[in-house]
């Protein structure tokens, strides 16, 4: 298969990265280039390298067991404790989580939104709420994926020409990419691992790559995709984080990403916070339709249910997660209490879904041939142990120890 077939085959990847360029990672990205320049960069390629590594193998898993990530989950453990605890662990960070931060999705891209228009952020994340809605009603996997295409190709499109606008030091920029952790630096750091190697990412993509393809025959076209699509989503990260090191003096604290959208105007014009605006809105677009896309796929796998996109269940799931998020925003902010659970229970469930997926990529029963070979399983662990590092400071932060 030449490069431009290849080319053509991008889809579900794409979809992970929408899922994972959403305002959280604007936030962190804009507030981390404010506080730290351009320092922090490598923080950002060695978080693609790793999402590279899992996402993979979760493709990889999807295509070739044709089962979902709750499915190998739920269907791996005869032992009914554990079975039950695995099913918790997904309802619980997915299917809850998903719900919880939904707001913060809207909210982000209607931020975006009112910076252009003018019109209240309020109103605009009902919509986008409801957009998203009549966007997975349709049923329709390839409808659905185009148009998630096209708004990471506008945020790529966005954020690289506010990142040129602004003017940003070349040569800082490729003294970034040398690790460093600079003091106080390492709370951020974390936090943008974190937003980059996302939980429900590895059941979404499981499973949307049983929508475009089948069988081995198409992992070529799946890695290409997978590849791609995360390095696109990772520079589109960069290009952020960058343009608040160029904006902002180094060491100014932040608040979100909104001010940085504000101070662009000033320094490189009204287009460059018109595309960063954009860009934002598309970030926020797209994690609130890729959320409960996931939520749904991972319920129905953890529950044994049936996966059409079609269905009453389905349909019922990402329903109940979209209008948690649109109520959360009409009440002018996200549900705190659900929220500090979701963190809990996703600083438990990443390592563990991590663990498992590496421990499902090694069983010649479900994939045969196909298995993890000895420096996939090395970088996995290296990953892994990332991974437990990420929940571990994610549940004593939450619980205020540090």
């Amino acid at each position: 298969m030449n490069i431009i077939q290849r080319l053509t085959a991008i889809g579900p990847g794409t979809m992970v990265a929408a899922a994972f360029i959403g305002p959280g990672t604007l936030t962190t990205a804009s507030v981390t280039g404010a506080q730290f320049g351009y320092a922090l960069l490598w923080t950002i390629a060695f978080s693609i390298i790793a999402t590279i590594v899992l996402q993979e193998m979760s493709a990889r898993l999807g295509l070739i067991s044709g089962e979902g990530l709750g499915e190998a989950l739920r269907e791996r453990f005869d032992n009914p404790i554990v079975e039950f605890v695995s099913i918790f662990l997904v309802l619980g960070a997915i299917g809850v989580g998903t719900a919880a931060y939904e707001a913060g999705n809207l909210l982000g891209g209607a931020a975006g939104l009112a910076t252009i228009t003018g019109v209240s952020s309020t109103l605009w994340g009902v919509v986008m709420g409801l957009v998203a809605g009549l966007l997975l009603f349709t049923g329709q996997y390839k409808v659905i994926e185009r148009a998630l295409v096209g708004l990471v190709v506008i945020m790529a499109i966005s954020f690289v020409a506010s990142a040129i606008l602004i003017g940003p030091d070349v040569g800082a920029i490729f003294a970034g990419f040398v690790p460093e952790i600079p003091s106080g630096s390492l709370y951020l750091i974390t936090g943008l691992i974190g937003t980059t190697i996302v939980g429900y990412n590895l059941f979404l993509h499981a499973s949307n790559v049983q929508e475009r393809w089948s069988g081995p025959g198409d992992l070529p076209k799946s890695r290409t995709d997978t590849i791609l699509s995360i390095v696109v989503g990772g520079f589109i990260t960069l290009t952020i984080m960058i343009t608040a090191a160029a904006a902002f003096e180094t060491g100014t604290q932040i608040r979100d990403v909104g001010q940085m959208a504000e101070q662009l105007k000033p320094l490189a014009g009204p287009y460059a916070e018109l595309f960063f605006s954009i860009g934002l809105f598309a970030a926020g677009f797209t994690s609130a339709t890729t959320a409960p896309l996931a939520g749904a796929w991972a319920t129905m796998g953890a529950l044994g249910w049936d996966s059409d996109m079609k269905s009453v269940k389905f349909r019922a799931v990402w329903g109940g997660i979209i209008t948690v998020g649109v109520v959360s925003v009409l009440r002018g902010g996200s549900p705190v209490e659900v929220i500090v659970f979701a963190q809990v229970v996703n600083g438990i469930l990443l390592p563990i879904v991590t663990v498992f997926l590496i421990y499902a990529m090694n069983q010649d029963d479900l994939l045969g041939q196909y298995t993890n070979g000895p420096v996939t399983n090395a970088l996995g662990a290296v990953v892994t142990v990332i991974v437990v590092w990420l929940g571990v400071r994610a549940l004593l932060s939450v619980v205020g120890v540090i």
